[in-house]
């Protein structure tokens, strides 16, 4: 059984026991964390598509871990104007290991 949830203004494709990185999540480490926003519900017995949320459907998952991405250069220039700026970025994220998917 599969599920399409959105967090963090992105969509994941998502099955039971698959870890997954997210968005930073506001829940502590081995706490559980529920889905509501469910776009689709797939399985053997058929595939269920929400207009927009599937209702009575939910993921909950497990808060495995929190941390930062790889950095990123951020690098402006502008030729002929003596004009650079560098800057890095890592972005924060929650690792999530799905548990269960009700639909």
């Amino acid at each position: 059984m599969y599920a399409l949830i959105e967090t963090g203004g992105k969509q994941y494709r998502v099955e039971e026991g698959q870890a997954l990185f997210v968005e930073k999540l506001d829940a502590e480490e081995g706490q559980t964390v529920t889905f509501d926003k469910v776009l689709l519900v797939g399985g053997e017995d058929g595939t269920t598509v929400g207009t927009p949320l599937v209702e009575n459907a939910k993921v909950t998952g497990k808060v495995e871990r929190h941390g930062k991405g790889k950095k990123l250069t951020v690098f402006k220039f502008k030729p002929k104007k003596n004009y650079k700026r560098k800057q890095g970025h890592r972005q924060p994220f929650t690792k999530v290991v799905i548990d269960k998917i009700e639909a």
